[in-house]
């Protein structure tokens, strides 16, 4: 790799592998402040990775030069192998093919016919919130979420034991994954041991408990406008439908990247809340409003507009995906850094999201700078990622989000029992501890 970008040592990678393993972001913004907004990490035996928490050179990759920049294999391999080939694990014509075909569903007009389902299931798994005792919310906001995808994919009734298997098999299949990818000195063990071949055998299971509900579904002959309908009506432009394979691929993936992420970005916002009270009542009245003002769902998410503010803040400060990775197919060069072919690229948004030369006061928690300003932080913005590949999901999980955040402020006053806010980096960036108390409002 060039000598433009500068490096850091394998020596000090190996100095600090210890905390790497626990926790490697005070590592990777020790070296940001010492080498600059792009450095390359040494891990021996001729390996490198390119850090960068610069926003243009991610909105080069991710955008401007998208063509050039594929994913990188933890996602495209290491994960595909339990998810199988979906939007977020496929590449080229296929993922194209299945963008085209996928990418309606999500419409904002097609989601309308969800959200009634969401809230449902929203209210229901909010009255498992027990008052007057501290716990660690993440259970309640996972639930919450893996419910709320699989309402919205099956909304005809369905066997409570099968969906409880499937939360289990998808959780245990990113525990796997994790492992993997913070021991790869263990992959030996993990590929002739068992533990692999175990959860390949979960994630069948998984699969085949889907096609059962896909045939049942198919069965009956029903239509109630869920997501499962809409994936089974979607065509390609010769008028063929998926295969079903390629339809559970895409099943597994919205349960895969659809719960875990709002989950995370929930016990934040709870978090949070809870240490800003302030933003608690402001909520509050804006619920009250809302709901006096609205004859339906979708007008009163318009105007839950603070409740949206909050939202993108705690994502700001928490992003879920807080690295985005890419590996470049020829060579490139980015403001004079050469960046030879098969560069391996990390892009750090949790660091560009706090970065202060693109915002006021970064480590702050302030949902006003997404007031009317939002614009002039766009560029320096990566929730859901960016470019072609931006998550599908968008906009589903920004209703859900709101829908969860009023719901429980309109019930309850949280307060927060441990201090600072902890965090776990794994593959997204999920919440530690998340202790907190809540009190009938």
């Amino acid at each position: 790799m060039s000598n433009d970008i500068p490096a850091v040592s394998v020596l000090k990678f190996l100095a600090n592998a210890g905390s790497i393993l626990k926790n490697p972001l005070p590592f990777h913004h020790d070296n940001f402040e010492i080498k600059g907004d792009t450095f390359k990490l040494q891990l021996g035996f001729g390996n490198e990775v390119v850090f960068s928490r610069d926003p243009g050179f991610a909105k080069y990759a991710l955008q401007k030069n998208q063509r050039n920049y594929t994913k990188s294999p933890i996602q495209t391999k290491d994960l595909a192998k339990y998810v199988g080939e979906g939007l977020l694990t496929s590449e080229g014509s296929l993922w194209k093919k299945q963008r085209k075909l996928i990418q309606p569903a999500f419409h904002k007009k097609q989601l309308a016919q969800l959200i009634e389902a969401m809230h449902t299931v929203i209210k229901e798994e909010l009255q498992s919130i027990k008052t007057g005792e501290a716990f660690d919310v993440f259970e309640i906001f996972n639930d919450l979420a893996f419910n709320t995808v699989a309402k919205s994919l099956f909304q005809t009734e369905v066997d409570r034991k099968k969906i409880n298997r499937l939360q289990y098999i998808t959780e245990q299949a990113q525990k796997m994954l994790v492992k993997e990818l913070r021991q790869p000195y263990k992959s030996w063990y993990f590929k002739y041991a068992g533990p692999i071949d175990k959860h390949l055998a979960l994630t069948q299971e998984a699969r085949d408990i889907l096609m059962e509900l896909v045939e049942e579904r198919r069965a009956s002959q029903q239509k109630v406008g869920d997501l499962l309908d809409m994936l089974l009506e979607s065509t390609y432009e010769d008028g063929t439908g998926m295969d079903d394979e390629q339809l559970i691929d895409e099943i597994l993936i919205l349960f895969t990247a659809g719960h875990e992420t709002t989950s995370n970005a929930l016990t934040f916002a709870a978090s949070l809340l809870a240490r800003h009270p302030e933003w608690q009542d402001k909520i509050y009245k804006e619920y009250a409003f809302a709901k006096a003002n609205s004859t339906s769902l979708n007008e009163f998410l318009r105007q839950c507009t603070v409740t949206k503010q909050v939202l993108e803040e705690t994502m700001r400060l928490y992003p879920p995906a807080y690295f985005i990775d890419r590996v470049n197919i020829e060579e490139d060069e980015y403001n004079g850094m050469k960046i030879p072919a098969g560069s391996n690229l990390l892009f750090s948004c949790i660091e560009i999201h706090k970065h202060d030369d693109f915002w006021e006061d970064p480590l702050q928690f302030n949902p006003t700078r997404f007031d009317d300003n939002a614009g002039m932080y766009h560029d320096a913005y990566f929730p859901f990622g960016a470019g072609p590949r931006m998550c599908i999901g968008n906009n589903f999980a920004m209703y859900e989000m709101i829908l969860a955040v009023t719901e429980m402020v309109s019930r309850f006053k949280i307060t927060p029992i441990n201090t600072p806010i902890e965090i776990l980096p794994l593959i997204t960036l999920k919440p530690k501890n998340a202790i907190l108390e809540f009190a009938t409002r």
